[in-house]
């Protein structure tokens, strides 16, 4: 079961607040200070990781109990990827769009 956690935007200027994450390339907002849970992000070209699909386009992120359950018959286009002992992410491609599937620990 997939719950809603937030909304990734990719823009074209570096969002006040944001912080750059030196292991994607790209300036992060933190979607927990925003009411409607939007994430910013900010990339300035170079090499980056992550998918363009989630460099150019917008994309929705879900927290899933399982990860590994999530991603099975998914159409993987990044990860998964350990954030830090709490967080791991992946990325899908479904209907055409970014999706980040998120385990919380």
């Amino acid at each position: 079961m997939r719950t809603l956690n937030h909304f990734g935007i990719p823009v074209n200027y570096k969002p006040e607040g944001a912080m750059y994450n030196a292991g994607l390339n790209v300036w992060l907002t933190d979607y927990s200070k925003s009411a409607n849970r939007i994430e910013f992000i900010y990339w300035e070209g170079g090499e980056s990781p992550l998918p363009e699909l989630v460099l150019k386009t917008a994309h929705i992120a879900y927290q899933v109990p399982s990860l590994e359950e999530a991603l099975k018959g998914q159409k993987v286009i990044f990860g998964p990827a350990v954030c830090d002992e709490h967080l791991t992410i992946a990325f899908i491609e479904e209907e055409g769009i970014a999706l980040e599937l998120m385990e919380i620990k």
